[in-house]
């Protein structure tokens, strides 16, 4: 551990791995609302947040949880679908909170291309809110639909025992996971209903 007279103690936040101060910074100074997309490992979340001087004032949110709250989502609230999910119902609160465009904040997370944070943002997109980012490292509709993972389930299909264990959250829900695309965009359809009925363009 560094010690001496020049040695700062690190902020407490950056001591425990949760805040990178330096990217903060830049994420302030840029002016524009933030887009923070965190995922756990049964569930996604994702805030439109302002900072302020008093400190983070969200502005929109949404949690995968509330997919089977208020739309009916019967599959895992995890998985790709979900995530999208989950970023196409914040992007519309944040229309309806008067935010148009906002910067994309992972904190310290390494999201991989295509996976479930960068599944957040293209709901975001698609509901219309501009979230700059490149559209190489968005998931394409198969992924986002669930298409890869009702091609999984049908090739399991023939291994009673290893598709129970494997699916068993979707079977408890009453959901063959290979009709989740169907479920997929019946759910989307729900949320694009409440908002107006269609997708947006957004920017990218």
């Amino acid at each position: 551990m560094a010690r001496g007279p020049a040695y700062n103690v690190p902020y407490r936040r950056r001591r425990e791995g949760k805040t990178n101060y330096r990217l903060r910074r830049r994420l302030i100074i840029s002016g524009l609302p933030r887009l923070v997309a965190r995922r756990t490992l049964n569930h996604m979340i994702a805030q439109v947040v302002e900072a302020r001087v008093e400190g983070d004032h969200v502005l929109a949110s949404a949690h995968s949880r509330q997919l089977v709250r208020d739309f009916g989502w019967r599959a895992p609230c995890g998985n790709t679908p979900a995530a999208y999910l989950t970023g196409l119902l914040c992007g519309f609160r944040a229309l309806e909170a008067g935010v148009k465009k906002a910067i994309l904040d992972v904190g310290l997370q390494k999201p991989s291309k295509g996976g479930r944070v960068m599944a957040v943002v293209k709901g975001c997109l698609d509901a219309g809110l501009d979230v700059p980012c490149d559209p190489e490292v968005l998931p394409d509709e198969d992924r986002i639909s669930g298409v890869h993972i009702a091609k999984y389930a049908e090739m399991l299909s023939s291994n009673p025992d290893v598709y129970q264990r494997t699916f068993s959250q979707y079977i408890a829900a009453g959901l063959r996971p290979q009709d989740l695309p169907k479920h997929f965009e019946e759910v989307k359809g729900r949320i694009l209903a409440k908002f107006g009925g269609e997708v947006g363009e957004g920017g990218g």
